[in-house]
């Protein structure tokens, strides 16, 4: 069969299966919205018939149904910003993980620590935060499946293989989705089992990034149990060639008077990644009305070496002093059970997360830029200076439990309603050991930690608990309303240790001289004539026999934290969506997101509040010419009030306050074009204006403990308060309003082409796109940014090339073509007016592989 017809038969039997194959995930609430919809005198508005197909011999764009809403909608008929990739399009695009489909999404910005750690950011809501643990919630939600999979540090990096779709939902989530859809929300939705079908499929893949090998195997298998039920098994293991390299290099202490190198440890390309994982899921119609879904996903995966450069060093090198690695695994349990009770669907949607992470990282720049400034160690004659090279070990244990229940009325009412319950918990343990070798000579480690000068070991936990629905109401034939709500509950507490041990402060607020503190021993009590505090009057005994260990958390000497804060809100939204015939609707949107508030470690520093972003939105879906051109977009007006903002304040510890406010508005559109049967156009651009809209400052005010404003105070206060350095004469800490949001490009485009021909008996194609994206700020506070630089524009281009029939498919790529650097994020090891020295995290340079596959 030539690639032509295979492709008519592909576009036709996925157009006619997706139609029928609509039942989705279902949702609502109240049986009688539903017998007051059919009771309606006015008839019932039609359902939006699936756009047909055009004649056999005309081009077409193919259907794509989604569930964003949730419920199973045509793409085209949801009145959401949204971009999806159908499985096709997934392996023409070669999407194996985040970074893959990520330059696909033109609201989409992000920032990344490397494999498994990044932080995403959709249509310019961000503030530049640094991730920390102990700081703000993601502000866009992950998820696989039904299930909630967003953590802390980062978005779970789920290996795509035998994915049905990805949905990327711009703007505020905050009804159907809640905390953390803030900004907007990623879904990646798998291929369920198929009773009675079997199907197996494995692709295998080898690539060279330089001279550096890898290589992807994947395989899938779907069995049947009978007519009923099924399982489906999947698994993938990969390899990705290092590109960074640790080169020769020393340094000298000034003040300790020693000098360093890292021979023992330079390394060409060092930063290789691998990752092995599996899927099973088990599918079990227990009836005509009812099916049951267990699944379960692991994933783990290990990298060395660092992934960013060092540009004084040269490209895609630096110097490190210390080896790192990271060691990230997880795993999911879910179950999902659908149904109908009367006439109405009823989903309940469960899962259980849990991720363990390692990572051992240089914190050498640390121990440097300190060294610089006259800070030193002694050992405990008061005599020798000991080498102040520090390195972190840090591990974080997460725990999750989601629970969703809803209920939906039939979707072909005239009023219908979506809506249910929702409660999650997420626990994570912290441990971060910043060490230093030999430390054990002096008297400033933590009690109970060799060579540990700081400790922090935490327990953070984040209930949420909330009540959401939405209700719609054809109110004409061609105009629908719909109203949503979500009220809500989220607590935060935070309790445990953090900070030096009692020897490294004589100042009195090292860690456990607040558990000191904490339990009736104030260091302030003991004094000498001048006011200083004076370490031989202190009754360490008596203090440290008062600690509990029951209260500490892990193997901690203490507790020197423990709070908690709950608040409760609502987030509304209303919609209109007006369809001027099958093929074009126009949509007006008021909607809010949230972030719930937290805790701040640092004793001086209140709780942080949530924060909300309203968002406007005009927004319109169109095809034309038989569905052979479509042309989505949408214009976006949104309004961050009191953003949460983290940074590093006094000891690097990180700090949280609600900074002000900023407005962002946008412009998004896509555009796909079935030019002729073998060739497809499509690409889209997101213009962003992004800006504060008061003064920030990070500075608080001694007797009110918040932000000074306005800008002119806050520099003044900086300045009398010697709050500047030699790396940064003029700062200080405050951002003007007007000063643009970080991390927030003008714009970003993507275009893609590909040409499907015959090849002989073969259907072959050729396929080019390119990513470009303007230069983006890499801090919110300027002289911050004047030491970290600008994050540059760049573009990225890829090439690929193959055959396939209707068994097999090989395939011949070339990513990045030019081999062009992305500023994916800059940073520095601690406050950048003290370690100065910035380091670019970038993407993978030239790539070209190979891929075969076959299916069965």
């Amino acid at each position: 069969m030539t690639r032509s017809r295979l492709r008519k038969l592909k576009r036709m039997q996925l157009k006619r299966t997706r139609s029928l194959g609509a039942a989705g995930p279902l949702a609502a609430v109240m049986t009688f919205l539903s017998q007051q919809g059919h009771a309606q005198e006015a008839p019932a508005a039609e359902p939006s018939a699936p756009t047909q197909p055009a004649p056999s011999d005309a081009p077409a764009i193919e259907e794509l149904f989604v569930t964003a809403q949730k419920r199973s909608e045509n793409v085209q008929d949801v009145p959401i910003s949204i971009t999806a990739f159908g499985t096709q399009e997934i392996e023409e695009l070669g999407i194996s993980d985040f970074d893959d489909y990520a330059k696909y999404l033109p609201s989409l910005s992000y920032t990344t620590g490397g494999a498994g750690f990044s932080r995403v950011f959709f249509r310019g809501v961000s503030s530049g935060d640094n991730g920390n643990h102990s700081g703000s919630l993601p502000s866009v939600g992950m998820y696989l499946d039904e299930q909630p999979i967003t953590t802390i540090q980062g978005a779970l990096d789920v290996h795509v293989y035998d994915i049905e779709r990805i949905e990327a939902l711009a703007g505020p989530q905050g009804t159907l989705y809640g905390a953390s859809s803030q900004a907007g929300t990623i879904r990646i939705i798998t291929n369920k089992p198929k009773p009675g079908e079997f199907e197996a499929s494995y692709d295998i893949e080898g690539n060279f990034i330089g001279d550096e090998p890898g290589y992807v195997a994947e395989g899938m298998v779907n069995v049947p149990l009978g007519e009923k039920a099924a399982i489906r098994l999947v698994a993938w293991s990969k390899h990705e060639g290092g590109y960074i390299s640790n080169v020769a290099g020393s340094r000298t202490y000034a003040t300790a008077g020693n000098t360093i190198n890292n021979a023992s440890l330079v390394e060409g390309d060092y930063n290789g990644v691998d990752t092995y994982g599996a899927r099973a899921a088990l599918r079990i119609d227990l009836n005509d009305n009812w099916t049951v879904t267990p699944s379960v996903i692991g994933q783990l995966q290990k990298s060395s070496g660092a992934f960013a450069y060092d540009p004084s060093v040269g490209g895609l090198e630096l110097i490190r002093f210390n080896p790192e690695k990271t060691r990230d695994g997880w795993a999911q349990a879910a179950l999902t059970v659908e149904g109908t009770i009367a006439n109405l669907d009823v989903v309940y949607a469960g899962a259980y997360l849990t991720r363990n992470d390692e990572t051992r990282l240089d914190y050498a720049d640390y121990s440097y830029f300190y060294d610089a400034i006259g800070a030193f160690l002694l050992d405990s004659s008061g005599s020798f200076l000991i080498d102040p090279t520090q390195y972190i070990r840090g591990k974080d244990e997460y725990r999750r439990h989601s629970h969703e229940l809803r209920v939906a009325t039939p979707q072909d009412s005239r009023v219908r309603f979506v809506g249910g319950l929702f409660f999650q918990r997420q626990q994570h343990r912290i441990q971060q050991n910043y060490l230093i070798d030999d430390l054990s000579l002096t008297d400033y480690e933590v009690t109970g930690w060799t060579d540990t000068l700081w400790l922090t070991e935490q327990k953070r936990v984040d209930r949420d608990l909330a009540l959401f629905g939405e209700l719609s109401v054809d109110v004409t034939e061609k105009l629908t309303a719909t109203g949503g709500i979500r009220l809500f509950r989220a607590k935060n507490s935070l309790e445990g240790y953090f900070g030096f041990g009692d020897g490294f402060s004589g100042s009195g607020n090292s860690g456990e001289m607040l558990c000191n503190k904490v339990n009736g021993f104030d260091p302030a009590d003991y004094v000498d004539i001048n006011g200083d505090f004076d370490p031989t009057i202190f009754p360490y005994a008596a203090a440290h026999a008062s600690w509990s260990p029951f209260n500490s958390i892990g193997t901690a000497p203490c507790k020197n934290l423990d709070r908690t804060v709950t608040e409760k809100d609502y987030t509304p939204k209303v919609n209109l969506t007006y369809r001027f015939d099958d093929d074009r609707l126009l949509y007006a949107t008021w909607s809010k997101g949230f972030r719930p508030g937290g805790v701040n470690r640092r004793g001086t520093f209140p709780p942080y509040k949530a924060d909300f972003l309203t968002n406007y939105e005009l927004g319109w879906k169109t095809s034309w010419a038989d569905n052979r051109i479509r042309v989505n977009g949408a214009f976006f007006w949104q309004q961050w009030k009191d953003f949460q903002f983290s940074f590093l304040g006094e000891n690097g510890l990180t700090n949280i306050s609600n900074a002000g406010g900023a407005r962002i508005w946008g412009i998004e559109t896509d555009v796909n074009w079935a030019v002729t049967d073998g060739l497809m156009l499509s690409g889209g651009i997101t213009l962003l204006d992004a800006e504060l809209t008061r003064d920030f400052c990070k500075n608080l005010d001694p007797v009110t403990a918040t932000p000074i404003v306005p800008y002119a105070d806050c520099v003044a206060f900086s300045i009398a308060n010697g709050l500047t350095t030699a790396a940064a004469p003029n700062g200080t800490d405050a951002a003007a309003k007007g000063t643009r949001l970080p991390v927030v490009p003008d714009y970003k485009i993507n275009l893609i082409g590909r040409y499907n021909f015959e090849l002989g008996e073969y259907g072959a194609y050729a396929q080019s796109s390119l990513v470009f994206q303007s230069a983006t700020r890499s801090a919110l506070v300027p002289e911050e940014e004047a030491i970290l630089g600008r994050n540059r524009a760049y573009e990225l281009v890829d090439f690929s090339a193959g055959i396939e029939t209707e068994s097999f498919h090989v395939e011949l790529y070339l990513d990045n073509a030019f081999d062009k650097r992305a500023d994916l994020s800059r940073s520095t090891q601690c406050d950048a007016k003290y370690c100065s020295q910035p380091y670019i995290v970038t993407n993978t340079p030239r790539t070209v592989g190979i891929r075969f596959g076959q299916k069965f």
